[in-house]
């Protein structure tokens, strides 16, 4: 070993001796110094008495009890200097009451036990000395453990008498003064007291727990109405609109009341219908699919011009439910796009919805906190067992791609011989399907399965649809995700009840499922009935709605179709047929009782003529190209609103009209949906016009948004509208699309909340205010809807909310009610009138 190193390793032994024996040193200096400040401190205590002067509280690192019983705190590092005969009473004579400082504001005071009482109330045994330990405001016993069992404590029913006690005390430290509780006598045992006294609500006002409220803990532990408490926004003076407002609101005002003249309402509520008085859990239907004959009724229709037109009878000519013509929808169609195009309403618009955030902001900030006092103080209560509907969800991929992916393995090594198709002349099995594939069960995997949308699908709707096709071939997709083939969708039908055995163990999710029909023969609706019934499709946490691809100009180049008429044959006449008589397709009959919406699908991004109202008629649309989406919007709600005029005189459900509209496309897809829709899912397009976007705010139009799947289509995650349509007051939800495409886990919509929750930090009482809203928007019965979230659900604001069902404060309901009926009332210049009920 050379020199250098050798000294070296003696200068790093002899320094590190040198520190090691400095730090001794300073150790026992500095412990020194503590033992004589100590012994001072006692020394002037005892020569000098009782002094208020010395206040602050020892501190150390551990508690530990003397024989006494009491608590006395001392460090594990340091001589014992605590005086054995004061203890916790020395502590007290010395520095006096000891008060418990720096609760944070908005929170519950500490309560201290009563002196004497023992900590365990167990026992009857007395200690002496007074032993504050503090009650939390949601914890009714005053325990050493946090685990203690409640049974035998008679700490909630602590209750003094508070007239009695200084209130300054009282404040900062609870009911710890002298006085006893009827059941504590002078002893501090406890005496038997009645098992009804113990049982207390909070709705009680009053004392809780033995603590005299704080008035913030009050509002949080009653379960009324806590909407008094909280900081409302009012503006003043109150705006007064110039003469160029009163003439945009004007035109506002005009746009608003052609939406009430064509969307259609029916003429009873449901809940005038059907009252319920006890929203309990509805029994579930144990039979379905039963039909019952009908008759036939007195009723004929007949297709004019592409809209059906009832009669009475045969011989009557008087129409019974006129709807507006072709040509005066797209003149008022025409009048909406011109009002949005217009400088001045735009600005106008533009301000307001700045205005409606710019109030929910200032909300959050004085009002938050309170928002999730509220929510803490409802039992049972969060974010996942409220109820959550996925309002925009395809049943072909309803399911996610691993669930898929185990279906098919377990089918090819159960059913092997199974005869699935039939291809180029022959009939394959299914083993056969995949030899001809040269694939195995053991080779497929999901990433094999490609059923994932990735970056190759952004703008490509082309794309996007082929993942569809599992392991990209399309036989496959006919063998399990189509219900119109040679094994009849038995496959499709057996993963549908799957995915109805999830919803069921979730319990508190449900969905709407899309299914298609496509409008190439009349038969497709009795296929369909057929298909739901003969697999028992049905689950009380789904409901249908049926999807019309906008597919005119691929059938016409097969020679499926001649004409756009053809096309509205196919899709209306079964309804008709079988509402004026259920006995001509009982299935369907049955199965339409389960289908609450009708909806327009496919790519909107694809360029179109804008129609005008020298539009042709369907049976005069005979050339390759596709109609205009406002088309076939027009033609689907003219026989739909027809459609739902005869079933409601019939006493039978109705069908109401949510297409998709705004994930891509032309703003005039937003504008005649605006008149039309009921609800409509994406809407995303809306951030492009103010005006439209203010027009569905007005008229609380449902929006069903899915961030995800336009995340990878048409719109990056981080650009998405959704937080800022929230905040400004849209009837927004969130749902999933297409799970198997966009999704990863069992619990697609979860994700789908979750994501939002984390990206756009949303609060537990923003991800509840829209899983409420989702329930409102769904097509579920109104018995469910009342058992979901309130009896009186269809009340506006907080008179409509069940905090126990939604966890939805009322704080935020009426916040959300009072600005929209100003906003109201400031488009119709302080003459709007409002009903108190959401509409039918």
């Amino acid at each position: 070993m050379d020199t250098y190193t050798v000294h070296l390793a003696m200068a790093a032994l002899v320094g590190a001796s040198l520190v090691a024996v400095s730090a001794y040193y300073m150790h026992r200096k500095t412990l020194s110094q503590l033992l004589e400040f100590a012994t001072t401190v006692e020394r002037e205590d005892i020569s000098e008495g009782e002094s208020p002067k010395h206040s602050k509280k020892r501190r150390g690192h551990h508690s530990r009890r003397n024989g006494n019983g009491y608590y006395r705190r001392v460090s594990a590092s340091l001589p014992d200097v605590t005086v054995i005969s004061g203890g916790i009473d020395g502590e007290e004579k010395r520095n006096g009451p000891i008060h418990v400082n720096g609760i944070p504001p908005g929170l519950p005071r500490l309560n201290t036990l009563p002196e004497g009482k023992s900590g365990d109330c167990a026992t009857s045994a007395k200690r002496s000395g007074n032993l504050i330990r503090p009650i939390s405001p949601k914890s009714p016993v005053a325990s050493a453990s946090a685990f203690e069992s409640i049974e035998g404590s008679d700490d909630e029913d602590n209750v003094t008498d508070n007239s009695k006690i200084d209130t300054s005390y009282l404040h900062a430290n609870g009911n710890a003064g002298p006085n006893f509780p009827d059941h504590i006598n002078a002893n501090g045992e406890a005496m038997q007291i009645a098992a009804s006294s113990m049982i207390r609500s909070h709705s009680v006002s009053g004392d809780l727990h033995g603590v005299q409220p704080d008035p913030i803990a009050a509002d949080i532990l009653r379960k009324e109405p806590e909407q008094e408490t909280f900081a409302r926004l009012k503006i003043t003076p109150n705006e007064v609109p110039s003469p160029d407002e009163v003439e945009a609101y004007v035109v506002l005002q005009e746009c608003l009341e052609m939406r009430k003249r064509y969307v259609f309402q029916e003429a009873v509520s449901p809940w005038e219908k059907e009252v319920i008085s006890d929203p309990s859990t509805p029994k579930p239907n144990p039979d379905p699919f039963f039909f019952a004959a009908e008759g036939k009724s007195d009723h004929h229709f007949e297709m004019q011009d592409g809209v059906i037109h009832v009669y009475a009878n045969k011989d009557s000519k008087v129409e019974l439910f006129p709807v507006a013509d072709a040509t005066t929808f797209f003149t008022d169609l025409h009048h909406i796009l011109r009002v949005i195009a217009a400088g001045n309403i735009r600005t106008l618009c533009h301000h307001r919805l700045n205005l409606l955030e710019q109030k929910f902001n200032l909300h959050l900030m004085l009002n938050s906190d309170r928002e999730l006092l509220a929510q803490k103080s409802a039992p049972h209560r969060d974010f996942y067992n409220v109820r959550k509907v996925d309002t925009h969800v395809h049943h072909s991929a309803c399911m996610n791609q691993k669930h898929l992916l185990r279906f098919i393995k377990s089918k090819l090594r159960k059913e092997p011989d199974e005869v699935v198709i039939f291809r180029d002349g022959t009939y394959l099995t299914l083993k056969e399907v995949f030899e001809s594939l040269d694939l195995t069960g053991y080779d497929l995997n999901v990433d094999l399965l490609d059923v994932h949308a990735d970056k190759s699908t952004f703008h490509r709707f082309d794309k996007f649809n082929l993942k569809y096709n599992p392991c990209g071939q399309s036989r496959l997709r006919e063998i399990f995700l189509k219900q119109d083939n040679l094994i009849q969708g038995r496959f499709l039908g057996e993963l549908t009840k799957q995915v109805f055995s999830d919803l069921a163990a979730s319990k508190y999710q449900m969905a709407e499922y899309r299914i298609s029909i496509y409008g190439r023969k009349q038969s497709e609706w009795d296929q369909l009935a057929s298909w739901i019934i003969n697999n028992d499709l049905y689950s009380e946490n789904v409901v249908w709605l049926i999807q019309i691809p906008r597919l005119y100009n691929i059938y016409k180049e097969m020679g499926i179709v001649t004409s756009f008429q053809n096309i509205l044959d196919n899709i209306f006449i079964p309804l008709f047929e079988v509402t004026v008589d259920p006995d001509s397709h009982p299935q369907l009959h049955v199965f339409l009782k389960q289908v609450v919406g009708l909806d327009l699908v496919d790519d909107e991004s694809k360029p179109e003529r804008r129609p005008t109202k020298h539009m042709p008629t369907p049976d005069q649309w005979t050339n390759v190209f596709n109609p205009a989406y406002s088309y076939y919007v027009y033609y689907c709600y003219a026989n739909l609103y027809t459609l739902n005029k005869l079933r409601e005189s019939k006493g039978m459900t109705t069908i109401k009209f949510r297409p998709h509209s705004g994930e891509a496309g032309d703003i005039d897809h937003l504008a005649a949906t605006f008149l039309t829709a009921h609800n409509i899912a994406h809407g995303i397009n809306l951030r492009k016009s103010p005006v439209l976007q203010y027009l569905y705010y007005l008229a609380q139009i449902g929006l069903a948004m899915s961030p995800l799947s336009n995340n990878s289509l048409f719109l990056d995650y981080h650009r998405n509208p959704f937080p800022m349509f929230f905040l400004r007051g849209l009837n927004v939800s969130l749902s999933t699309d297409d799970p198997l495409q966009i999704h990863l886990t069992k619990e697609p919509l979860v994700e789908e909340y979750s994501i939002a929750a984390s990206v756009w930090k949303l609060s537990s009482c923003d991800l509840c205010e829209i899983a409420h809203n989702s329930v409102y928007q769904s097509g579920f019965s109104h018995a469910l809807k009342s058992h979901w979230i309130g009896k009186e659900y269809y009340k506006r604001g907080p008179d409509g909310n069940d905090i126990h069902k939604t966890n939805v404060p009322h704080i935020r309901l009426e916040f959300r009610d009072t600005i929209w009926r100003e906003e109201m009332q400031q488009v119709y210049l302080g003459k709007a009138i409002i009903p108190e009920e959401i509409n039918k």
